[in-house]
């Protein structure tokens, strides 16, 4: 199978610049705040989270709501908010035996922005 890849992804040089690994060393965060990091990406690789959170932009909503937006049965919503409430995306409150949920907080709206604003820049 041939290699199609340029000569120019790949450094031919031997030279290791000393000063720039250090430096990028000393700001790179601490092993497990990338590891969290990571794990709140994951959370945003499934569309039905995104449409839970991109309607809960709009209004708090209870389960069976969303489920009937999304055309999804109610345990699978469920499931679902119970992985965005987990990684701190979304909250509830009950109200009798009804729980509504919202956003946690508005980072998931910049989130969104910044996302939107780099595939529409490709």
């Amino acid at each position: 199978m041939p290699n199609n890849k340029s000569s120019e992804e790949f450094c031919n040089c031997t030279i290791i610049h000393e000063d720039v690994v250090r430096k990028v060393k000393l700001n790179m965060p601490q092993e497990e705040r990338l590891y969290d990091l990571a794990e709140l990406f994951k959370v945003f690789g499934d569309t039905t989270r995104i449409k839970i959170l991109y309607a809960l932009f709009e209004e708090e909503m209870c389960v069976c709501d969303i489920a009937a937006l999304l055309g999804m049965t109610q345990s699978a919503i469920s499931h679902q908010l119970r992985v965005l409430k987990s990684a701190g995306l979304v909250k509830y409150r009950k109200e009798g035996k009804v729980a509504y949920y919202s956003l946690d907080d508005n980072h998931i709206e910049n989130i969104f922005d910044q996302g939107f604003n780099h595939i529409n820049h490709k």
